[in-house]
This record gives C-alpha cells, sequence and structure tokens, in this order.
C-alpha cells in the first residue's frame, strides 16, 4: 500500500569488516536505491563495530527517529554474530531458538549437519517475523520497524526482496537532470539558489566532475510534486542555455 506522508528509513551497517576497510560496503547503495523506488527516503546511515551496547545504542536511536531501520550483517554462524541478541536486547524481548527458522534451515541442511554454529542462525527474538531467504535458507527477521538481514550482497537482496510486501511505501520521488558541461558551479550557484527558494517542495543539487575533457556539472531536481518539478526544471535549463550562449549569468 502507500501512504501520502514522507516515509522515512535508516541503514544500520554492522560489523568490524566494515569499518577496518577489509570488505567493502555494498549493501547501502543498492538499499538507497531500493526504497527510493519504493517512494521511502533514507535518511542516515550509520556503521558500528560487533560490540553488543553499540548496536544497542545505534538501533535505538535510529528506530524511535525513523520509520523503518534495515540493519545488514551479523547474523551467521559465528561467534561474532551477534546481531541477533544486540536486537532483542535493544526491544527487550527474550531470544531463543525459533522452530519456524528451524524448519527453513533443514530445507538446505541435513538434520544431522546441523551443528551449535548452525543452529545459531535460527535464535530468533521473541515476537519477531521471519524474512525469507532464497538463497541459503538462514533466515532474517524483523521486528517492529526493525528488519534484521544479511551482509553478505546476494543474500541481503533476497531478503530486501521478501521484506518489501510488508512495509509501507510512500509517494515515489521525481528526478530531473539538467547537464551543464564546462560551465563552472561558481556560474550558476547564485541563481540556483534562487530558484530552489522560489520552489521549496524542490530539492536542488549540483554534482560536479572532472576530466582532461573539461568541467562536467549535472543539475539534479527531486521532488514528489511533478508539476512543481518541471517548473523548476524549466528555469534550470533556461539559465543553463543562457550561460552556455553568452558566458555571462541570467
Amino acid at each position: 500500500m502507500e501512504h501520502e506522508d514522507i516515509v522515512t528509513a535508516a541503514v544500520l551497517v554492522i560489523g568490524d569488516e566494515i569499518l577496518s576497510g577489509r570488505t567493502q560496503d555494498l549493501n547501502t547503495n543498492y538499499i538507497a536505491k531500493y526504497l527510493g523506488e519504493l517512494g521511502i527516503d533514507l535518511r542516515e546511515v550509520r556503521v558500528v563495530p560487533d560490540i553488543e551496547e553499540e548496536i544497542v545504542a545505534a538501533l535505538n536511536a535510529l528506530r524511535f527517529r525513523y520509520g523503518y531501520v534495515f540493519t545488514t550483517g551479523g547474523i551467521g554462524p559465528t561467534h561474532d554474530d551477534i546481531t541477533a541478541d544486540a536486537v532483542a536486547k535493544a526491544f527487550g524481548v527474550p531470544i531463543g531458538e525459533d522452530e519456524r527458522a528451524i524448519a527453513m534451515l533443514l530445507e538446505r541442511i541435513a538434520l544431522q549437519d546441523l551443528n551449535p554454529a548452525r543452529r545459531r542462525m535460527a535464535r530468533i527474538p521473541q515476537g519477531a517475523d521471519l524474512i525469507e531467504n532464497a538463497i541459503s535458507k538462514a533466515p532474517g527477521f524483523m521486528i517492529g520497524n526493525v528488519i534484521v538481514m544479511a551482509g553478505v550482497p546476494i543474500i541481503m537482496q533476497a531478503m530486501l526482496d521478501a521484506a518489501a510486501g510488508r512495509i509501507v511505501k510512500g509517494v515515489k520521488v521525481q528526478v530531473a537532470t539538467v547537464d551543464a558541461h564546462n560551465i563552472p558551479e561558481g556560474r550558476y550557484a547564485a541563481d540556483l539558489e534562487r530558484i530552489a527558494k522560489e520552489h521549496e517542495r524542490v530539492t536542488v543539487g549540483s554534482y560536479p566532475s572532472f576530466s582532461s575533457a573539461g568541467v562536467r556539472n549535472q543539475i539534479v531536481l527531486r521532488s514528489r510534486d511533478g508539476a512543481e518539478l518541471e517548473a523548476a526544471a524549466q528555469k534550470v535549463r533556461a539559465l543553463i542555455t543562457h550561460l552556455s550562449a553568452n558566458g555571462t549569468p541570467i
């Protein structure tokens, strides 16, 4: 279902390997784009180590501020996979082996091979709903407004697909992009600010890049109001056209 109000979210990335630089975080960019397609605004991203109190503090800060929190990492079979325990502590609920999760694991793992390490992946906070995992079967879970997912990108993506139907969606943001090739930002910054003030329902940003071919800027406008977006975009296009033709600001 869709909701007219703005739906917000945060991402909590959990893992020493991210903070050390050993592993590159590929999940945040994917989640940001995915949520954008659902009309959900990603407002904040935090990265915390595999330390329970750090996870609990970050989770409690984020879940009370945003509509949803998506966590990645720390739900595997090893001793440092402590996300489920931290989430249970944040919500003040018990955690234990979940028979539903065991059944999911048994779809892929023979009973005799379901050792204590693998059974750790079936420990779920009380009251949580399971999130299916089509790749390796070990589930994620959702409790309150918190969606807990794996850190391995392909598994995280499968879990995100499974969770998408359970969350409230917003009105999708529309985007207009205006190229400003070989025009330095300083030449249009004041006029761009004026246009932004004239269209408060539109966010306006300028994003430069540099190469041997010269300066390439892109001006990106975003809004949930299509008419307002187009009105602002027309002014930006006119500004850039004028600067390109005359070399002086309007």
